[in-house]
C-alpha cells in the first residue's frame, strides 16, 4: 500500500483550524471577546508604540540630515559667490594691463624716459656747410670710463688698507736634545757650537746640561723660529754639522705660538 492510499483510509480532521475559528469568532459575539484575545491585543499594542517611536526617531534623524545638507549646500553657494566675485576682480585687473600696454604699443614716447636710450642731437657747423643733425646714443663710454675708474680708486684704496696691517708671522718654540759621544766632551764648546748656528727667522733661547747616565750630559737647548723661514730638518742638519762633539740631536718638544 502507498502512502497516498494509507493517508486516505486515515481518519485525519483537515480542516480543523477553520472550525476553530469558526468556533472563537461565535464566542466572542455572544459573550464579547475572551481573555485570550485581550492579551494578545495588549501584547500588540506596546510592540505598535515601540514601532512608532523608533519610526520618530528615524524621522527625526532623516531631518536632522537634511538640516545639515541644507547647511552645506549655503555654505558652498556662498563660497561659490566669492570665488566668482575674485575672478571677476581678476578679470578686471587683466583688462587695465592689456589696455596699458595697448596705450604703449601705440605711443612708445609714453615710455618712461629711464627705459628708453638717450638720444643727443648734435648740429655741427664746418665753415659754410652746414651737416644735418647727428644723433649720438648717449654717453655710454664716459660712463663706463667713469665707473671703471671708481672700481680702480676703491680697489687701490682696499689693497693700501690691506698693506698696513700687521701680517702675522707663525712661530714655534723647538726643545732640542743635543748628545755628546762621550763623559769627555767639552760640552761648553758643543754649546757655543749650537749657538753659531745662525739664520734669519731663528732665536736661541735658554739651555741646561740634563744627565742621561755614566757621567754623560746631554744639552738641553730652546730656540724659536718662524715657521716659513726655519724647520727641525734644517736645524738638525746644521747642528751635526759638528761631528767633533755631537754625536745625535733629538727633538724633545715643539710647540706652536
Amino acid at each position: 500500500m502507498s502512502g497516498l492510499q494509507c493517508l486516505a483510509s486515515e481518519n485525519i480532521w483537515f480542516d480543523k483550524h477553520r472550525y476553530d475559528e469558526a468556533e472563537t469568532r461565535f464566542y466572542e459575539g455572544a459573550n464579547g471577546p475572551s481573555t485570550q484575545s485581550y492579551q494578545v491585543k495588549s501584547a500588540l499594542q506596546p510592540a505598535k508604540g515601540r514601532q512608532q517611536k523608533r519610526q520618530h526617531r528615524n524621522s527625526s534623524s532623516h531631518a536632522g540630515g537634511d538640516q545639515e545638507l541644507i547647511s552645506r549646500m549655503k555654505s558652498l553657494e556662498l563660497e561659490n559667490h566669492s570665488l566668482h566675485k575674485v575672478v571677476e576682480d581678476m578679470r578686471a585687473a587683466l583688462q587695465k594691463l592689456e589696455s596699458r600696454v595697448g596705450m604703449l604699443e601705440k605711443n612708445p614716447g609714453a615710455i618712461p624716459r629711464a627705459m628708453a636710450a638717450p638720444v643727443q642731437q648734435v648740429k655741427v657747423e664746418n665753415g659754410d656747410e652746414e651737416d644735418d643733425d647727428i644723433d649720438l646714443f648717449g654717453s655710454d663710454e664716459e660712463d663706463d670710463a667713469e665707473a671703471a675708474r671708481i672700481k680702480q680708486e676703491r680697489v687701490d684704496a682696499y689693497a693700501a688698507k690691506k698693506a698696513k696691517k700687521p701680517v702675522l708671522i707663525a712661530k714655534s718654540s723647538i726643545l732640542l736634545d743635543v748628545k755628546p759621544w762621550d763623559d769627555e766632551t767639552d760640552m761648553a764648546k758643543l754649546e757655543e757650537c749650537v749657538r753659531s748656528v745662525q739664520a734669519d727667522g731663528l732665536l736661541w733661547g735658554a739651555s741646561k746640561l740634563v744627565p742621561v747616565g755614566y757621567g754623560i750630559k746631554k744639552l738641553q737647548i730652546n730656540c724659536v723660529v718662524e715657521d716659513d723661514k726655519v724647520g727641525t730638518d734644517m736645524l738638525e742638519e746644521e747642528i751635526t754639522k759638528f761631528e767633533d762633539y755631537v754625536q745625535s740631536v733629538d727633538v724633545a718638544a715643539f710647540n706652536k705660538i
